[in-house]
């Protein structure tokens, strides 16, 4: 359901997407609810939408999406992280965030230190001209991201917000009993 524009109001005044609704209808015809199939589509419609808004402004500023979320983690820590706590923490390759410091450490808002207790290991710290970056992005995404929620109460966003973290656990658990009884997890 790529970038759908057309949401319609159910009866109850529910907003959803009627060509997702007519293809999960068609998805599973021999009469189950298609409702969860539904919320599935329209996490990833609203999660496509927020992504949009993120590579917009931080491309539009010169970094990727991925490096703003490297800045995001360096500047929020106390530390220098390695390359692997900085891909364990965003779920991604080691090698991935290695190019994503290459490109910050070329701009000159990341740069790798020698990790003092492990001579073969390398860190990343944010730069002073990191920080002035992140500043300057701060009130920018500070506005997109009021417009993305505008019209929710604060009650809609701490729902919200629990909503899609028990989600993400619920998916947490499933991956793990499907590892437990030996199915692989591809999804």
């Amino acid at each position: 359901m790529n970038d759908v524009h057309n949401f319609e109001v159910d009866p109850a005044g529910f907003h959803y997407d009627p060509r997702a609704r007519a293809t999960m209808a068609r998805l599973i015809a021999d009469g189950g609810d298609p409702l969860a199939f539904e919320a599935a589509s329209a996490v990833r419609t609203a999660y496509r939408a927020i992504e949009r808004t993120r590579t917009q402004g931080s491309e539009g500023r010169g970094v990727s999406a991925g490096a703003l979320d490297v800045l995001v983690r360096l500047d929020g820590e106390e530390r220098r992280l390695s390359i692997g706590e900085l891909a364990r923490a965003a779920g991604v390759s080691s090698r991935n965030v290695t190019g994503l410091v290459d490109t910050l450490e070329r701009d000159g808002l990341v740069r790798r230190v020698p990790d003092e207790t492990d001579r073969r290991s390398v860190l990343a710290e944010i730069t002073p001209a990191g920080r002035a970056w992140l500043d300057a992005f701060r009130k920018p995404a500070q506005a997109a991201m009021r417009a993305m929620f505008r019209g929710f109460t604060p009650e809609e966003l701490v729902v919200f917000r629990d909503l899609c973290l028990r989600l993400a656990d619920n998916q947490i658990r499933l991956s793990a009993h499907l590892r437990q009884n030996g199915q692989r997890d591809d999804h």
